[in-house]
């Protein structure tokens, strides 16, 4: 019933099967083959890298900075997509963005000055995200929507990898979809994190996203460039 309705609200802006990215999230990669396998992903098909970064603070886990970003832009040609779980973003901004980062992504939910976040993620020459987790709304970013690069909208609770996808998240991406056609923004990244998998990627990018943060389903026993082909096979199975 779920993809029913949000199929309703998106049929003016479908999201198209060849536009759809997938963004391997290395927060579930075996630390110790870092940059074989971030090479590995991009050879099988990857369109970006998603790296995260959490302080301990905003969610209750600690994981990379600046030097593991640095890490993974030597070992890849991808855009580093960097998605920060973190209070006052603002003091790190410039040490990610030397470290290589070509996107970076904050949180609606910390920032005191989205206007002012934004504009120093540009003018660092970085895209510029913001990011909502699943209780917020998505009415909170229509107005700043035409000086945002991309919007990620977390489907599970921030903090921690291997969780199911929240459902009920579906519908606020297929709003941010028709808030973005009502503002001309028509192709804006729409970004997915959490619990996205063979069974839920078809769902996500029919409420419509189209870039798809995936982290065990890609990183797990089996050959990387073989789950990124089946997570596009569900795709298209799904027709998109």
């Amino acid at each position: 019933m779920i993809l029913r309705s949000v199929q309703l609200q998106v049929e003016s802006s479908p999201v198209e099967y060849d536009d759809i990215i997938i963004a391997p999230s290395i927060l579930s990669a075996d630390f110790a083959r870092l940059g074989e396998q971030v090479q590995a992903a991009e050879a099988g098909g990857a369109g970006w890298i998603h790296i995260d970064v959490m302080d301990g603070r905003f969610v209750p886990n600690i994981t990379m900075g600046p030097l593991v970003v640095e890490a993974v832009h030597r070992s890849t040609s991808l855009p580093l997509d960097v998605h920060l779980m973190m209070i006052e973003p603002e003091h790190m901004l410039p040490a990610f963005a030397d470290a290589g980062a070509d996107h970076i992504t904050v949180h609606y939910e910390v920032c005191q000055d989205v206007y002012r976040t934004v504009n120093m993620i540009k003018r660092l020459g970085c895209k510029a995200g913001i990011a909502i987790n699943p209780h917020t709304r998505a009415a909170v970013l229509y107005e700043i929507m035409p000086i945002i690069d991309e919007i990620m909208v977390m489907t599970v609770s921030p903090g921690f990898g291997g969780q199911s996808m929240i459902e009920a998240t579906l519908p606020k991406v297929a709003r941010l979809r028709a808030m973005a056609a009502d503002k001309k923004r028509e192709n804006m990244p729409i970004v997915t994190d959490g619990g996205i998998n063979f069974d839920t990627a078809p769902s996500v990018a029919q409420a419509g996203s189209n870039v798809l943060v995936v982290g065990s389903a890609v990183f797990n026993d089996t050959s990387i460039a073989d789950n990124i082909g089946m997570l596009r096979d569900s795709l298209k199975s799904e027709e998109v």
